[in-house]
């Protein structure tokens, strides 16, 4: 399979691709269009992520669980959603977070996470494509394997890496991380129904600034520019 991913990622993970379980989701996603199964995202962007963070500009990853499951949301950015599409309730939660930590007051009625991704925020989902109405449907056929070893290239091969962990889920996914050469920031997860565990006022955000620019590195502007 050609992969089309930007030429920095596809250069880190090319011995991915190669595996035998990279090969095993690639037949499990045949398996479920030849079946008639409505996938999300679309094949053009289930590598989105990748495509508008190239590994060579990385400076936040912010991991999320599963994509969304409804028509026309997922474009494979972690918490983000497509242009029209009014931001799911843990996206106003996050928005409400940035709102509280650093003052930019965040559409109502937009949730397209790009402009971030073009700063150097990785918006990596575990799974990368999910069936439609049925979240976690594509959770065990491999994507784990593949966005763990993401995670552990990072590890490896970058320094001074803001991880944002929210909620158990990706917690666990702390032991990938070399924590002397990068930084972990957790809290719970923005869903509703964790939100208020420690996820409001958690200030990821103007937290994540000031690690990047103790580095000498460009902060991040949250701010989302609507079209």
């Amino acid at each position: 399979m050609d992969v089309k991913m930007e030429a920095s990622w596809k250069e880190v993970l090319k011995n991915e691709f190669t595996k035998p379980y990279f090969q095993q989701i690639v037949t499990f996603l045949k398996t479920e269009k030849a079946a008639g199964k409505i996938i999300y995202p679309p094949g053009s962007l289930i590598f989105n992520a990748f495509n508008q963070t190239p590994f060579t500009k990385l400076k936040v990853v912010i991991l999320g669980q599963d994509p969304y499951h409804g028509e026309g949301q997922a474009h494979g950015l972690s918490f983000s959603v497509q242009n029209g599409v009014k931001p799911p309730p843990s996206l106003v939660n996050i928005f409400k977070e940035i709102q509280s930590d650093i003052g930019i007051a965040m559409p109502a009625q937009y949730g397209n996470l790009t402009r971030w991704a073009e700063q150097g925020v990785l918006l990596l989902n575990a799974a990368l494509t999910v069936r439609a109405n049925e979240p976690f449907s594509h959770a065990k056929f491999g994507w784990a394997e593949f966005t763990d070893a993401v995670i552990q290239k990072i590890s490896d091969e970058k320094k001074g890496v803001v991880f944002l962990l929210w909620g158990k889920f990706a917690q666990d996914k702390q032991m990938l991380i070399d924590e002397t050469k990068h930084f972990v920031l957790k809290a719970a997860h923005p869903s509703p129904l964790s939100a208020h565990a420690g996820f409001m006022g958690c200030k990821h955000f103007s937290k994540t600034n000031e690690l990047l620019t103790k580095q000498g590195i460009e902060p991040i502007d949250w701010k989302l520019l609507t079209p």
